[in-house]
């Protein structure tokens, strides 16, 4: 679960019903069927009108994105496994990595890894490699228009939904308290439209983004690393070379954590 965008909504709703609280508003007065048809009935229509049936249909898989935690495997436990494969592939020849890559989890991983095994030139692998990191980029540059879109589309429609109300209120003329319970209303659909808008949609489309820079991010690091064994690098190039990828706190702690490790097997 990614804490993160869970956290983000419900304090947005929090910041929302306080803000009319303490603005001296009811916060009942969201309750409004008809600016909720407006603003989300009408993004979820201008989304099918702008996007294929196929790009929609992904939608429920990239809200399981936004809402989940990315299975990457963190770049600090990734290293101690290129280094351990850099050791045998040099004592022992990429072949004894074989059985290794079967063990392996990660897809692009062991694509890789079986490609470096099977003997295939870096430039090959680069080159394949490369063009699926570049593939899966545009996958998800795509889910995150979708939301980018319903972001520009919502706060549009919450001025829709405001005219309409008004045009509402404008036949209540002669009844001075309906026609205030009326434009109070009116507005509603606008606020709707501006938090869906900003608060929802296009924080949505970022985070997405921001995932799929760090998978784009890591698979990289996979490829320099797999690149790296092949060559037949040292195991200290090997680990000196993904160790750049890590801010300075984390190269410390790895370092240590490397320390106590060779302590304790020294002991």
């Amino acid at each position: 679960m990614d804490k993160t965008s869970w956290i983000g909504i419900i304090l947005g709703m929090v910041v929302l019903v306080g803000g009319l609280i303490l603005k001296g508003s009811d916060p009942i007065a969201l309750y409004n069927p008809a600016a909720l048809v407006i603003i989300f009935a009408g993004t979820a229509a201008c989304i099918l009108i702008a996007f294929p049936l196929e790009e929609v249909k992904k939608i429920p898989v990239l809200f399981k994105v936004i809402f989940s935690e990315s299975k990457m495997i963190p770049l600090k436990e990734l290293i101690p496994v290129f280094t351990e494969w850099a050791m045998v592939a040099r004592r022992e020849g990429l072949l004894a990595l074989e059985e290794r890559s079967e063990e392996v989890e990660d897809p692009f991983l062991q694509r890789g890894l079986k490609m470096v095994v099977d003997g295939q030139s870096q430039e090959h692998i680069r080159d394949l490699m490369e063009e699926e990191i570049a593939a899966m980029e545009e996958r998800h540059e795509l889910g995150a228009k979708i939301f980018t879109q319903a972001g520009t589309y919502a706060p549009t429609l919450g001025v829709l939904g405001a005219v309409i109300g008004l045009v509402a209120a404008l036949g209540h003329l002669d009844d001075i308290a309906l026609l205030g319970k009326s434009i109070s209303a009116a507005f509603i659909a606008t606020l709707f439209g501006i938090f869906s808008g900003y608060v929802m949609w296009h924080p949505f489309a970022n985070k997405l983004k921001r995932k799929s820079e760090q998978e784009a991010r890591m698979k990289t690091i996979m490829l320099e690393g797999l690149l790296a064994v092949q060559e037949g690098l040292p195991v200290r190039i090997v680990e000196e070379k993904l160790l750049t990828y890590l801010p300075a706190k984390d190269r410390v702690l790895v370092q240590e954590e490397k320390t106590r490790e060779g302590v304790g097997v020294e002991a």
